[in-house]
Formats: structure tokens, sequence, C-alpha cells
């Protein structure tokens, strides 16, 4: 784990969840050297297997922003990368950067960070209340159909937005920003050619397509400065496993999740 202690406020922050991403799919991608983009960044070129701390959107990143990200899958004590302060907490040590407050979110922009909600799927669209309730954590937060799970170019707009918004700031404007990657969460059959329903290929096909299309992002914070990455799922789904088909439901599918964190350098953009 790496000392978000050590790293913030020095560090920009880049949150990014690949919505619905199965670990299997993502693992296998990585290992037939379909997702180069990210592979070249994961430490170790490998993805963690984690367990997700919810399995839906709304649950997970409720989880997420509170400090509990994706949980090593494994035995143990493992500490966190963030938390909020509350007695009696066993997960954080000297690396962990707890906040005095009762969101992450709230946390960063306490310590001067600007912070960025680039939303996805429907918990992020703010057209009711319950659209509304993650996006309102943050100082900006953005959404329209064009970065929703219809659109088949949705991470393309998602980046240039990010980007467009990050550029606007003063480079010595530190930043927090989240994206919520759509493009793997149902409706997915658009990036496999012929495709007339969602399928675990269609799933493994739109991560190729996310892998493409979140190159500029990374290779701007690469420019803008040293970055502290999360990349990460927030649960995966169910394609016939067992009988099982979605999420919002307690399955191996589901509930492992890929996860990593890692620093992005101006060094970096030149390999």
């Amino acid at each position: 784990m790496l000392s978000a202690r050590r790293l913030i406020p020095s560090h920009d922050v880049l949150f990014v969840t690949l919505d619905t991403l199965r670990y299997d799919v993502a693992e296998r991608e990585l290992r037939e050297g379909r997702t180069p983009n990210i592979a070249r960044r994961l430490p170790g070129g490998e993805w963690q297997e984690r367990h997700s701390p919810g399995s839906f959107t709304y649950a997970a990143h409720h989880a997420f922003f509170a400090g509990f990200l994706p949980t090593p899958a494994s035995p143990g004590r493992h500490p966190r990368l963030f938390a909020a302060r509350f007695a009696g907490s066993e997960t954080s040590d000297e690396h962990t950067l707890v906040f005095d407050s009762a969101d992450i979110v709230t946390g960063f922009a306490s310590l001067g960070y600007h912070t960025i909600c680039v939303g996805g799927v429907g918990f992020f669209n703010k057209r009711n209340p319950l659209g509304s309730v993650l996006p309102s954590l943050f100082r900006e937060s953005h959404w329209d159909e064009s970065l929703g799970v219809t659109d088949p170019r949705s991470t393309e707009h998602q980046a240039r937005l990010a980007i467009e918004r990050v550029r606007a700031l003063r480079d010595d404007q530190r930043v927090f920003l989240f994206v919520n990657v759509s493009a793997l969460h149902q409706p997915n059959r658009h990036y496999l050619e012929g495709a007339r329903e969602d399928s675990i290929e269609s799933h493994a096909a739109a991560l190729r397509y996310v892998d493409r299309a979140l190159e500029p992002l990374f290779e701007h914070f690469e420019r803008r400065a040293p970055t502290l990455c999360v990349l990460c799922s927030d649960h995966g789904t169910a394609y016939g496993d067992d009988g099982y088909h979605g999420h919002r439901l307690a399955h191996r599918s589901v509930w492992t999740v890929p996860y990593a964190e890692f620093v992005l350098r101006e060094s970096d953009a030149a390999r």
C-alpha cells in the first residue's frame, strides 16, 4: 500500500471506478495483452484481487467515499489508504490519510483540493434526489447522456470533459478528480460487433474500449503533476454464473474486483 499521508497534499488525486468490471475479465484481458495502456501503469503489471464493500454502485461508492476501498482478497487486518476518523478503527496506520470529516471528498476539500465528479451510471445523473446524493459531495459535478451507459463513446466523452475541467484550474491548484466509467455496465453489447445481447464477451470488449479511451486522461495527469491514482471496480456482475445474472447479489463474480493504486509522474509520459 502506498502512503497517502506522505503523498498528500503534494500530489493530485485521480480516482477512477470502472463500474461493474469483473476481476476475472480484467485479469484475463491483461494477461492476454488486450489492455496495454492500463497494464503499463499497474504495479508489477498486475491487478490486485480484492473484495468490494458493496454489491452495486450506490452502496459501494458510499463505502469508498467513507474511505472503505476494496479490501485485499486474503485474510488479515488490511490498513486503508484513506479513512474518515472514528473511534475504534482497526484498519488505519501510519500510512493512512485520516480525515476529520464524514467522507474523504469533503476531507480533500478541507486540504485545499478542488473536487470534481465526472459521473457515469444513473446514481450520478442528478436527475432526482437519489441521483444527486453522491455528486453533491463534490465542489463541481457533471453528467449528461453522453457520459452514461447508452452512449458507445461515453469514456471518450468523460476523459475529454475531465481534462477540460482540470485544465481550467491553476497549475498549482491540487485536484481530487473522480470519474465513474460507465461503459462496462449493461448495455455493453455495442462494443462487440454483431452482438444482440450483453455477455461476458461484450463486457471484455467494453474494457478494451475503455483502455484506449482513458489513455489521454492518464497522459494529462502525467504531464500536470505527480498524481496518486486509484483505479478499481466498484463491483462485478454475473452473466449466468451459477444461474445468477446482474449484480446487487452475493456471488464471487460480483464481490471480487480488480484494484490498483499507483503514482503517475511526469517522467512516465515519455515511456
